[in-house]
C-alpha cells in the first residue's frame, strides 16, 4: 500500500519560511516523479513543483518565482519543498504526489497522493 505523508506545515508570517516533507512508503521511491501541489479555498488545485527520480530534472510554477525550491532524498524516500518569502497568497493546503518517471504539471497524471499539510502565511 502506498502510502505518502505530509509533514511540516504551519503558521508562518509574510516574508518568512517553511520547509515541507513528504515521506513515501510502499513505491520504488526512485522510479518516481515527486510533485507538490497546493489547493487554497475556493480555488483549483494547482500546480507547484516536480522533480524527477534523478534528482537533475525539476519544473516550477511561474508563481514560484525563485521562492521556492524542491529536493528530494531517495535514500530517505523523501522529498521537500523549502518554501521561502511566504506571502498570504502562499497560504493553502499543500500536497505531495507521485507519478511513474517523468515530470509532470497535471494533477490527473499523478498516482498517488497525500493527505495535505496546511500553510498559513498571516500578513
Amino acid at each position: 500500500q502506498v502510502q505518502l505523508v505530509e509533514s511540516g506545515g504551519g503558521l508562518v508570517q509574510a516574508g518568512g519560511s517553511l520547509r515541507l516533507s513528504c515521506a513515501a512508503s510502499g513505491l520504488t521511491f526512485s522510479y518516481y516523479t515527486m510533485g507538490w501541489f497546493r489547493q487554497a479555498p475556493g480555488k483549483e488545485r494547482e500546480f507547484v513543483a516536480s522533480i524527477r527520480w534523478t534528482g537533475g530534472n525539476t519544473n516550477y510554477a511561474d508563481f514560484v518565482k525563485g521562492r521556492f525550491s524542491i529536493s528530494r532524498d531517495n535514500a530517505k524516500n523523501t522529498v521537500y519543498l523549502q518554501m521561502n518569502s511566504l506571502q498570504p497568497e502562499d497560504t493553502a493546503v499543500y500536497y505531495c504526489a507521485a507519478t511513474f518517471d517523468v515530470l509532470r504539471r497535471i494533477g490527473s497524471e499523478y498516482d498517488y497522493w497525500g493527505q495535505g499539510t496546511q500553510v498559513t502565511v498571516s500578513s
